[in-house]
């Protein structure tokens, strides 16, 4: 059944499970079970990322995390 790749900053624990969850009740009502649904979340550095030229370590340094 789905696997399912977020990529993403660092969360925190709290966000993850939301995340899953809500990405899980997604599925669930196109009738899948929730069983069947896994999920994976790669933590990247925001350091490491960027677009336009810029880190987003810098280009988002005021996003509230």
């Amino acid at each position: 059944m789905p696997i399912i790749t977020i990529e993403t900053w660092p969360m925190d624990k709290k966000s993850k499970a939301d995340v899953m969850k809500k990405v899980t009740d997604v599925f669930v009502g196109m009738g899948i079970p929730a069983q069947a649904v896994t999920i994976v979340i790669h933590e990247t550095a925001m350091e490491n990322w960027g677009s336009a030229g810029e880190q987003h370590s810098v280009k988002f340094k005021d996003m509230k995390r």
